[in-house]
């Protein structure tokens, strides 16, 4: 990355600066390669942020299905966490996970999983034979025969019918289903879909029920390539803390198959942080340690010498931060991301560029600026993938609940097994936002509408820099000042203007 013009004597957050075109020969936002290339299987340089509100084992799965990497946090219990990681490794890479709900369940009760919107649907089944898992409430553990299917019901209906008409009955009729076997291509499976006349079908496998597919995620087939592991599987990481028996921890879940370690703490740059870290590393586990939270090319240093391989950049950038109004302590994004993905790359190691990011804009200045991934909080925390229920405001606007992981709900939740006491001492030192409702786009309200967003963006910057890969953009990359002034006038004016 070159600035244009001399470089600032002050350290810069993503606003401060933009992207300037240059001559390019890249035709097409198709030929770019997203690839991170950090030494995880992510095809996509997009990761969830390991936050209790951000990501659970739906949405990981979800990610990893269109190439980004999903980070559990650590403050599930260890064997919901093994539970989680095991979860994920079974859903399917080429279908969606099935959405599915019993009979008698009401549309109320499938409005808190999914709103009323194109290419969703819940597979509506007799569960009586069949045990549920307690991971994702709507997730059978199989096996579900055709039998047991009663049908499919279009996300769409649910904005039609009563609250408590049941899914049973709207399901009749609504059958619609493809063998796995006879599906040759992701356009193949297209076109069945749009002959089937439904937003929504049952993949089956050997009359076994093994996913859904919708006109969107077969065309999304084509676009996106899986992040998988040796065995084919879904990969997802995890986060472990730095307290406690940090390297039996991490032995279980490389044991349940994570195939990413993050060990995580605010304050990434200490000795708690470097203990951990060296317990970690030798186990010689085999696969990837991320380890932060830091700002500096000193904490990269002292990190990846403990046994990092990515380091995660970002002190108060994020959403449900307050780290920086409560104790001054942090450093503006881009400059953090800049200087670490330096030392990072001196060292063999890589950046994780951590908070900060609301529009695509964000994603592709992180990557500019050296980051191989950029990491997702609050963003992906409207989603309909991320944990928790839908909830309808007085205006009937869909939301999730979202707290920071440094709140009073985080700690309630991280400490909630101390004697009251201690767990008031704790409360005393709580900060960030313990609780605030992230609206769900109605134009994108799944996950995957997300991505779609950011990538289009981030391939379009690519293209502006004559950059294929990851690599070249960081080496093309041309990045100017701008005012704050300048930066609101490259937003698009209100539609009612």
């Amino acid at each position: 990355m070159e600035f244009y013009g001399d470089a600032p004597d002050v350290d810069l957050t993503y606003s401060d600066v933009f992207l300037v075109p240059r001559r390019s020969s890249i035709t097409s936002r198709l030929d770019v390669d997203l690839s991170p290339g950090d030494g995880t299987s992510a095809t996509l340089p997009l990761v969830s942020a390991n936050m209790n509100s951000v990501t659970g084992a739906r949405l990981a799965a979800t990610l990893a299905r269109r190439g980004g990497l999903g980070v559990l946090p650590q403050d599930m219990p260890l064997q919901e966490l093994d539970a989680a990681i095991r979860w994920v490794k079974a859903q399917p890479v080429q279908w969606d996970t099935p959405l599915v709900l019993p009979p008698e369940a009401t549309v109320a009760d499938a409005a808190r999983l999914l709103p009323a919107t194109e290419g969703h649907g819940i597979v509506v089944a007799d569960l009586d034979t069949v045990a549920t898992r307690a991971i994702d409430p709507a997730a059978v553990a199989g096996p579900l025969g055709i039998d047991d299917i009663l049908g499919v019901v279009p996300a769409t209906r649910l904005g039609t019918a009563l609250p408590d008409a049941r899914l049973g009955d709207l399901a009749r009729g609504r059958t619609a289903s493809v063998d796995a076997d006879d599906i040759e291509s992701a356009r193949h499976a297209f076109d069945v879909i749009v002959a089937a006349g439904a937003e929504t079908v049952c993949v089956l496998h050997h009359g076994h029920l093994v996913g859904t597919l919708s006109r969107r995620s077969a065309l999304r087939t084509t676009l996106y390539r899986p992040a998988v592991d040796a065995s084919g599987r879904l990969s997802v990481a995890a986060a472990i803390g730095i307290n406690g028996d940090v390297a039996a921890k991490a032995r279980a879940l490389a044991a349940a198959g994570v195939d990413v370690l993050v060990v995580d703490t605010a304050h990434g740059h200490q000795e708690g942080m470097l203990r951990a870290l060296r317990a970690v590393a030798d186990l010689d586990l085999g696969i990837p340690i991320a380890a932060g939270n830091i700002v500096t090319a000193e904490g990269v240093h002292d990190l990846v010498a403990a046994g990092a391989d990515i380091l995660k950049v970002g002190v108060g950038p994020g959403a449900m931060c307050t780290t920086r109004m409560m104790t001054a302590v942090g450093r503006p994004q881009f400059s953090a991301v800049i200087e670490t993905a330096e030392a990072a790359r001196i060292m063999g190691a890589h950046v994780w560029a951590d908070g900060g990011v609301r529009y695509p804009r964000d994603v592709a200045l992180a990557l500019a600026a050296g980051a191989a991934s950029v990491m997702i909080g609050s963003w992906f925390a409207g989603t309909i993938e991320a944990p928790g229920e839908l909830q309808l405001d007085a205006a009937g606007r869909a939301y999730k609940e979202s707290w920071g992981m440094a709140s009073t709900k985080a700690v309630h939740e991280r400490f909630g097994r101390l004697d009251p006491y201690e767990l008031a001492r704790k409360e005393l030192f709580a900060e960030g936002i313990s609780s605030s409702r992230i609206y769900l786009d109605p134009l994108r309200p799944g996950l995957e509408d997300l991505l779609d967003m950011i990538t289009s963006g981030v391939r379009s910057s690519f293209t502006y820099a004559g950059a294929s890969t990851v690599a070249e953009f960081h080496e093309r990359a041309r990045v100017g000042l701008q005012s704050a002034a300048g930066y609101e006038e490259g937003k698009a004016l209100p539609v009612s203007w």
